[in-house]
């Protein structure tokens, strides 16, 4: 019996090796490739502490919360646009940010000539959208409005200055919300704060043509002070650096942040920032990796708010706003999120 039982045992296990060696060979799983995000920078470079290094944040926060690949190109000059999109069109990158107003004539006619290629562009958006295109826009007027109230609450000489870098719709917008913010403190309180640099209605002001001169940003600084300025909103890049520091040596004097919380990009002037306006472009960026990654990304426009947060403004120094000043700005605030006040001229 026992014989019979290691026969049948034996015969069992042949026939199971002869079963196995008949399944053809399994084949390897391949490793999921990683989605692959490239950015061209404006001239300002990749780590110009203000639009181009935020922008980047959102795709740094992307390869390490969705583990995407990340790389950018830096453009030293306007002539670098068309050429370093070009070379990520070659690498077939799985999306393409494009930071800035002045690559939207680039972005465009590569978008056009590569439709299955997905854009995001900051600062930018399209009339009508193109469907390869999303526009990262952001209504920075809802900030700036605030930041212009709060700026006629604090002056002691009764005098705000602004000026940008370039005459371009992403500059002027900050410019508009800053003086329409501070006439309307001016309405509520019966005050007269004077805005030096900026006229809503006319579209004229002061400019350095640049955004990359902190030389010019210094001087633009000393020629506001000089006219009585005791804050002063530079909205131009890096060149706004310049101001600060010609505020920081001369004092009695506050400098409004741009684009990011100067208090973290810039601390070195921490002392005499008052609040910066800030876009969220790194959570706009995100948003668009994010609807690569899950299949719906679509042409269109993106438009960050104080609703969204999407905009915003920094923390101001300790005692500087007043607990009235405070209430009167929150406000202000769920007022421009109702649309009861108008924020643009």
């Amino acid at each position: 019996m026992q014989k019979k039982l290691y026969l049948i045992f034996s015969a069992l296990i042949v026939l199971a090796l002869v079963l196995a060696a008949c399944q053809p060979a399994a084949t390897p799983t391949p490793a999921t490739k990683k989605a692959k995000i490239c950015q061209v920078t404006d001239v300002g470079g990749i780590d110009d502490k203000s639009f181009n290094a935020t922008a980047w944040k959102g795709v740094e926060d992307a390869i390490a919360k969705l583990g995407v690949e990340g790389k950018y190109l830096e453009s030293q000059q306007q002539t670098d646009y068309e050429k370093n999109i070009n070379a990520f069109i070659e690498e077939k990158c799985d999306l393409i940010v494009t930071v800035g107003f002045l690559l939207g004539d680039a972005t465009k006619t590569a978008a056009e000539k590569n439709p299955d290629q997905k854009f995001a562009i900051v600062d930018f958006a399209y009339d009508p959208p193109l469907n390869n295109v999303l526009g990262l826009t952001f209504a920075t007027d809802q900030a700036a409005f605030l930041a212009g109230y709060a700026a006629a609450g604090v002056t002691k000489t009764g005098k705000v200055g602004t000026f940008g870098g370039i005459q371009i719709p992403p500059v002027t917008v900050f410019m508009d919300g800053f003086a329409l913010g501070v006439r309307y403190y001016n309405e509520k309180h019966g005050t007269n704060v004077e805005v030096l640099g900026w006229d809503p209605e006319k579209q004229t002001g002061l400019f350095t043509g640049n955004f990359e001169s902190t030389d010019d940003g210094r001087q633009m600084g000393l020629t506001l002070m000089d006219e009585g300025a005791d804050i002063i909103l530079p909205v131009a890049g890096p060149v706004g650096l310049g101001t600060a520091a010609a505020v920081q040596e001369r004092g009695k004097a506050w400098i409004i942040g741009v684009d990011t919380d100067w208090t973290v990009s810039a601390s070195q002037y921490t002392p005499i920032i008052l609040t910066s306006i800030m876009k969220r472009m790194d959570n706009a960026v995100f948003a668009a990796i994010e609807q690569v990654l899950n299949g719906t990304f679509k042409g269109g426009v993106y438009v960050g708010t104080l609703e969204n947060e999407g905009v915003g403004i920094a923390n101001f120094p300790a005692g500087v706003i007043s607990d009235q000043l405070k209430a009167e700005l929150d406000q202000v605030k769920a007022d421009i999120i109702a649309g009861k006040i108008k924020t643009t001229p």
